[in-house]
């Protein structure tokens, strides 16, 4: 019998403890999928975060380095420099990434280090109990803002890839989702993207993915997507922010 669906060898053959209805498992898949087709599981090193996808190591067969909050683009980026001709990848939520890693990344991106960042937009502090991150929507409840995030006291939500498309140093910023099939299918796409830009040396790389929390959401798997679809899209449009290529061959 023909096998027509199985799973990425760069993807490890155990669990995820990621709660019901998360979407970290089909994006951990999708950078799986992309190291396999690459051919470059031996020549990648991911660097894990802190927060949800701080097992993330657990979950991926190439070598994973596991660093402080915040601190994964500094970490990648020495590992970058070391072993020049690897392909290094961080794995970062909003909190880890905008809020205290805010300058490890914009400080890589505009340096043009060429990493590729994976990055997990769900809005909120997910592992420690549901504050308000700096991607927390106006007039969310939170933890941490129960009456909703409130523009003269919280001020407004950071929109990352249009931050860093701002930067000489960026070669891609892109902003997807995994909520549909046709959305899984375009991500897919731009991680690859970023992997190849990577291998072509054109600098800093980040794809941005909108993704679900329905534990700390107070919903179910199935209603946290129509919220994302509702209120996440519109302050976080899907699209390519920053295409180094694309602006060479205009």
């Amino acid at each position: 019998m023909k096998t027509v669906f199985d799973r990425p060898h760069a993807l490890s053959d155990v669990p995820l403890h990621y709660c019901p209805g998360c979407t970290h498992g089909i994006i951990h898949r999708l950078v799986a999928e992309v190291i396999d087709e690459l051919g470059i599981e031996g020549q990648t090193v991911g660097v894990a975060s802190v927060g949800c996808s701080v097992f993330s190591y657990n979950y991926f067969e190439c070598d994973m380095v596991q660093a402080a909050h915040g601190r994964a683009p500094a970490v990648a980026t020495g590992i970058k420099r070391t072993h020049p001709d690897n392909f290094v990848f961080t794995y970062q939520g909003d909190g880890d990434l905008a809020a205290i890693g805010t300058a490890e990344t914009v400080h890589a991106a505009t340096r043009g280090e060429n990493i590729t960042i994976i990055f997990v937009n769900n809005a909120i502090y997910g592992m420690t109990g549901g504050q308000m991150a700096p991607t927390t929507l106006l007039g969310q409840v939170t933890t941490t803002s129960p009456y909703g995030r409130d523009k003269a006291i919280q001020g407004n939500p950071i929109r990352v890839c249009e931050m860093l498309s701002t930067l000489d140093g960026v070669a891609l910023a892109s902003r997807v989702a995994v909520d549909t099939p046709k959305n899984i299918i375009a991500a897919k796409k731009q991680i690859k993207k970023a992997f190849e830009y990577q291998r072509d040396k054109k600098g800093f790389t980040i794809v941005e993915v909108l993704s679900t929390c329905p534990t700390n959401w107070g919903m179910s798997p199935e209603k946290s997507l129509d919220w994302l679809r509702d209120n996440m899209m519109p302050q976080y449009p899907l699209g390519t922010y920053k295409d180094i290529e694309a602006k060479e061959e205009n």
